[in-house]
């Protein structure tokens, strides 16, 4: 789970919110998945393909896999970066990410996203992805 064989890689930048923590001011392990959603939306959005073309163009891409490794703990205030890799998108959509302190650079979370494309009128996988993402790609990486 790392940048080496990247396509693409955005990186923001977020604050932790007092709501996000436990009594302790410690982030909540299940609030995790919500910063790396943050993080690829804006990858996303480098080929303009979020959510809103996703479905504009008739696929939905549900998560299938998500895995997630804890190093540390983040807290209440802390300026965190997640950065998100695009790893593949031949035949499904492969995220991997890395949460790290915005000042110290110390690893806090490593996670990756697997999402496949369903075609929205009939509610079938596809086993590659769909030309419109491809050729959405092909354009940014070219």
């Amino acid at each position: 789970m790392n940048s080496k064989g990247a396509l693409l890689t955005h990186e923001v930048e977020i604050e932790i919110p007092f709501h996000d923590c436990d009594p302790m001011n410690v982030v909540w392990h299940g609030n995790y998945p919500r910063y790396l959603e943050v993080a690829r939306c804006e990858l996303l959005r480098l080929f303009d393909y979020d959510y809103p073309q996703m479905m504009e163009s008739g696929y939905a891409w549900p998560i299938v896999d998500m895995q997630i490794k804890y190093v540390a703990s983040a807290i209440f205030t802390q300026k965190i970066k997640v950065t998100a890799h695009l790893k593949e998108f031949e035949n499904r959509l492969k995220i991997d990410y890395i949460i790290t302190d915005a000042i110290t650079n110390k690893r806090i979370t490593k996670a990756t996203t697997t999402q496949v494309a369903v075609k929205i009128s009939t509610k079938e996988m596809q086993f590659a992805s769909p030309a419109v993402i491809v050729d959405k790609l092909a354009k940014i990486l070219s």
